[in-house]
């Protein structure tokens, strides 16, 4: 599942670079990093998840 969403996050970002997504907080390129950012939480609460059971 990690990997999936790290491949998702990482495509969502080179197109947030080449164009930006108009979403609230991504209107400018340079805000691809936010993303970065979003992707360290989910996949940080992903893990957790799967390993506490």
């Amino acid at each position: 599942m990690t990997k999936i969403l790290s491949l998702l996050i990482l495509g969502m970002m080179v197109i947030q670079i080449i164009r930006p997504l108009g979403l609230p907080g991504l209107k400018q390129r340079r805000d691809f990093w936010k993303l970065a950012v979003a992707a360290l939480a989910a996949i940080s609460a992903t893990a957790l998840l799967g390993h506490g059971q």
